[in-house]
């Protein structure tokens, strides 16, 4: 009853009736501004309480097509990691709960709280797959030790100047095929492309963090116009700028230099919307 959210797991039979009284408690949190998240096939719990009817849901693929039928009222999407609907969200499999309290630890303590809880869950903050909008667009992460953590660190501090292939391998002291195969080792990408990402990334801190416009927010990310890092964000978020602004921004004022003043968690109320 007091609680801010409520998780429900998955259940061995996710078929089997909901205990007596639980539907009845879920929904008076429910009532009362709580916000509700499933696990996995507690997708199933979930909607036997009737609160997912006429919304949009997933659960794990394998459970998909018979969570369908036997709520047709919920709309039910096997093709992503989760689904946020503002008060209540619906993940996939075990991994995709990840995600998904990644991304409402972000929500609720903004980008740096849930990056340290990334990497102190040793996962990364972005995994292939829907809601692009929602799942949260960091640089792809190298391992702890790795020789190129150095250069990493370099290319972020200076993502904002108009690095081309030769400058990183410059900097880095070697040919840019060579570079470009040890990236490929330990990073899964291309210098260019993680640069995108880290690019966007800062983008993206800019946006929930400070009032900048977007043009200077452009610049200060390192694209080359406003029209190209609209471009590029759309594309790597899968929303725009301003949009992306508007359902992420944290509450938290700043200073003409940018630096933050005070934060506080969002409310309820924002987190619905």
């Amino acid at each position: 009853a007091e609680a801010d959210t409520i998780i429900l797991p998955g259940t061995a039979d996710p078929t089997t009736p909901l205990p007596p009284g639980v539907a009845k408690a879920i929904c008076e949190a429910a009532a009362n501004g709580t916000r509700i998240a499933s696990i996995c096939v507690g997708a199933f719990l979930f909607a036997a309480t009737g609160l997912l009817d006429g919304q949009r849901a997933t659960t794990h693929w394998i459970a998909a097509a018979d969570l369908a039928a036997m709520y047709p009222k919920v709309t039910v999407d096997p093709n992503v990691l989760y689904v946020d609907n503002g008060q209540f969200l619906t993940s996939a499999g075990a991994a995709a709960a990840m995600d998904m309290c990644l991304h409402m630890i972000r929500k609720d303590y903004g980008s740096a709280v849930a990056a340290h809880a990334a990497r102190m869950s040793v996962m990364p903050l972005e995994r292939e797959g829907g809601q692009a909008q929602f799942i949260l667009h960091a640089q792809p992460p190298a391992p702890a030790g790795a020789t190129l953590e150095p250069l990493l660190h370099w290319m972020e501090e200076n993502a904002e100047r108009d690095l081309t292939l030769d400058d990183i391998a410059a900097h880095a002291g070697t040919s840019a095929r060579t570079l470009n195969r040890r990236f490929r080792e330990q990073t899964g990408t291309t210098p260019l492309q993680w640069l995108h990402r880290a690019r966007v990334r800062r983008a993206q801190h800019l946006l929930e963090n400070t009032d900048h416009a977007v043009e200077r927010i452009a610049h200060q990310a390192g694209f080359g116009s406003p029209t190209a890092f609209r471009d590029r964000f759309k594309r790597v978020v899968g929303i725009s700028p301003q949009a992306y602004r508007r359902a992420f921004r944290t509450r938290e004022t700043t200073d003409r230099y940018g630096t933050t003043a005070k934060t506080t968690r969002p409310s309820r109320t924002t987190d619905a919307h």
